[in-house]
């Protein structure tokens, strides 16, 4: 372990380095409490053991110093005093003192002392290492229960709150974004077809080639069977349209055989997008309908397209 000592007596000071080092241990000493701080700063310690009378910074503020540092483990601290009654061992207790040695130094009872911090020290950093895993398996429970196992995009639960913060921003920033709502063409004839486990990995292949051609600035959602969703913050719909219709060649440059998706022989996906548009108070509720509106269009159109229903207009647009 590493030892930081700290004593301004240069006889015990050197006395207590020797015991140390015979007993193993590494040593870092300082000659008075502010250079043990620093020290302890720069350097680290698994154990300080510190005179309680010194210059600068006495034993019992380096200790509570020690105490406040956010440090990756936990360090022993060990007061050493030639002051013996109760009273003073109480109040380096109450500092946050783990131990004290009382002066001459006993090389026996020092030798208990520091196998006493190896194990609340081991005990520390295993209990570090726990925490870290248990914060590491928390992490990941999050982050399942907001994925869809298929396809590995985020599904509702990380729409509405993804979707409850966006709209948060809206509100206080007057930011705009666009939703867009695209579906696999023709994907029960695809099942029907090829089958269910084929279709797994057609959906498969989609969702990657829709998060691999979204900013990453955007949200990808598995919208519910073969519904896709693209959340488009900061984005008005003509570029929002530019952004869609890049997914769409993605997808069809995929070249997934599909002959009951006549004329194009392949999977491919329909999008409609709505847009929030500065200045507008809709809710993303809504703006989902209507993204739901312009992919009803969109197929309408002949599939294969990416169309858009303008809310403020009374006639719906091709995009």
């Amino acid at each position: 372990m590493k030892v930081l000592i700290a004593e301004d007596d240069n006889v015990s000071r050197l006395i207590l380095e020797n015991a140390v080092r015979r007993l193993g241990h590494e040593c870092v000493v300082a000659m008075d409490g502010t250079q043990a701080w620093s020290l302890f700063q720069s350097k680290g310690a698994d154990i300080v053991i510190s005179d309680w009378m010194m210059p600068g910074h006495d034993g019992i503020e380096l200790c509570n110093r020690v105490r406040q540092h956010h440090g990756a483990s936990y360090t022993y601290f060990i007061l050493l005093t030639a002051l013996g009654d109760k009273q003073h061992f109480m109040a380096g207790m109450q500092a946050g003192a783990d131990d004290y040695l009382t002066k001459p130094l006993d090389r026996d009872e020092l030798q208990v002392r520091l196998i006493a911090a190896s194990r609340v020290t081991s005990l520390h950093l295993q209990l570090a290492d726990k925490n870290a895993e248990l914060e590491r398996l928390n992490l990941a429970l999050i982050e399942s229960a907001r994925t869809d196992p298929l396809t590995q995009l985020g599904n509702r639960l990380r729409l509405r709150e993804d979707l409850e913060a966006l709209q948060a921003r809206v509100e206080r920033y007057d930011h705009s974004y666009c939703a867009a709502l695209c579906d696999l063409d023709s994907f029960k004839s695809y099942n029907d077809h090829y089958g269910h486990l084929a279709g797994d990995d057609a959906l498969r292949a989609v969702a990657s080639a829709i998060s691999e051609h979204s900013r990453s600035g955007d949200g990808t959602y598995r919208f519910g069977g073969e519904e896709f969703l693209i959340i488009l913050a900061e984005q008005s719909l003509e570029t929002a349209t530019v952004a869609v219709e890049r997914v769409r060649r993605a997808v069809e440059e995929l070249a997934i055989p599909h002959v009951g998706n006549a004329p194009f022989e392949k999977v491919t996906i329909s999008a409609g997008i709505a847009a929030l548009r500065l200045g507008e108070a809709r809710s993303g509720d809504l703006l989902l309908k209507e993204a739901d509106a312009a992919l009803y269009r969109a197929k309408n159109l002949g599939r294969n397209v990416v169309a858009h229903v303008d809310a403020a207009a009374a006639n719906p647009a091709a995009a």
